[in-house]
């Protein structure tokens, strides 16, 4: 499970001028970054919290567009954004029919790159937020609405009847502020008699319980709680 909340993005590219570049200034936005110099050695490090790729296509060895579609092919869905000296409609193409989500031509600005990441992770976060079927989903953290089994980074968690209610309330309504009488009413159904209070124990219970999404959960004193989305 990841420590922090910072969004975890992969870069891989040969050349090592490249990878500091990218990694200082990505650091600087808050982003936390992990390295790799061939598709090889990507393979080898990326895991479930790189929530974005920045990968090179002309490296040695394995190239970029054979590395993003072997992925593909294996049902890794990561958010990809080629790097390439290559800037032919062609090569273009060629990248966002393997399942690219975005294409930068170097030489690149470092504005350009950050607007860019910004703007992948934007339509990813949106993307993996909606339900789909019986599954909601928010990043790495997944609620089977069928099985009742809720997962953090592949691992189940064990809930509480009540708290797998507020967690599903709280999340299909993200940004809104429920009350705590809103909450005992929507989650708590016909358990009799119950006090307010008994929610702020429970959302206690479920923060811990879903480790850093737990922070998410925000208590808006005076008037409820709320599931607010992370902003990168």
């Amino acid at each position: 499970m990841e420590t922090n909340n910072k969004i975890s993005i992969l870069i891989v590219d040969d050349e090592p001028d490249i990878r500091e570049i990218l990694q200082f200034n990505l650091q600087n936005e808050g982003y936390d970054i992990d390295l790799a110099e061939s598709a090889e050695q990507a393979a080898k490090v990326l895991s479930s919290k790189h929530k974005l790729i920045l990968l090179d296509v002309m490296m040695g060895g394995i190239s970029g567009f054979k590395f993003a579609d072997q992925m593909r092919k294996d049902g890794n869905n990561t958010p990809v954004i080629f790097l390439t000296a290559k800037n032919t409609e062609n090569d273009m193409l060629t990248g966002f029919s393997i399942g690219g989500d975005d294409y930068i031509p170097k030489p690149f600005s470092i504005k350009e790159i950050i607007a860019r990441v910004r703007s992948v992770l934007k339509r990813s976060i949106r993307h993996s937020t909606e339900v789909q079927e019986n599954i909601i989903s928010v990043n790495t953290l997944e609620i089977n609405m069928d099985t009742k089994i809720v997962s953090v980074d592949g691992k189940q968690i064990e809930l509480t009847k009540t708290e797998f209610n507020i967690l599903v309330l709280l999340i299909r309504n993200a940004g809104r502020i429920f009350s705590r009488a809103d909450i005992l009413d929507k989650a708590w159904k016909d358990d009799g008699i119950v006090l307010e209070r008994t929610v702020d124990v429970h959302i206690a219970r479920l923060r811990k319980k879903v480790g850093v999404y737990g922070d998410y959960i925000i208590n808006r004193t005076g008037y409820g709680y709320v599931f607010n989305m992370p902003n990168k």
